[in-house]
């Protein structure tokens, strides 16, 4: 039998053990099935999430491993190969041949941002801005952040929204939130 003492250390220290594997979990979490680490890059950690397959390929194609293996830091809105299938029939392919390369890295480096913006910091700025908050792109074009639902939406140039569907997932080189459609520049 323990000693009260004993049931409160004891205690206490399951309570430690289980807030630190909130805080992990909560830090980074996980991306289909596959753990996320925080000191790998954003390419690293999405060639292991099966649903961010397609674009891994389309990082590829356009050249864009080295750039998103770098330094960063970058927030990437990552559309999971769900959001691909959305995209008119054939768009995806077309997009992925060579003689396209320009207009795949168009797309891809839309869903770019310099620096780590988190979903707290998205929120508050656009809380801050009457419910929306505007990101430039690496692109170029800007990316609208907007707060509907209780969700966290990203609006596109062309009016579509995209649900961001896993947030904070935290690289090396900066941030992933995982999102439902693929945002379309002009």
């Amino acid at each position: 039998m323990r000693s009260p003492i004993q049931r409160l250390a004891l205690a206490a220290s399951l309570a430690l053990a289980c807030s630190a594997t909130a805080f992990a979990a909560d830090t980074n979490p996980m991306v289909s099935g596959a753990p996320m680490y925080a000191n790998k890059t954003i390419v690293e950690n999405a060639s292991t999430a099966r649903d961010l397959s397609t674009l891994v390929t389309a990082v590829k194609a356009a050249g864009l491993v080295e750039t998103l293996s770098g330094a960063g830091p970058f927030t990437v809105f990552a559309p999971t190969n769900q959001a691909f299938a959305k995209l008119p029939a054939g768009t995806v392919d077309t997009l992925l041949k060579p003689e396209n390369k320009a207009a795949l890295t168009k797309v891809l480096t839309y869903h770019v941002v310099p620096g780590t913006h988190t979903a707290a910091q998205l929120t508050a700025a656009a809380r801050s801005n009457g419910g929306t908050a505007t990101l430039k792109t690496v692109q170029g074009e800007p990316l609208t952040v907007k707060l509907q639902d209780g969700k966290v939406w990203v609006v596109d140039a062309k009016g579509g929204m995209s649900t961001v569907t896993t947030a904070d997932v935290r690289q090396s080189n900066g941030v992933v939130h995982v999102v439902d459609s693929v945002l379309m520049p002009k």
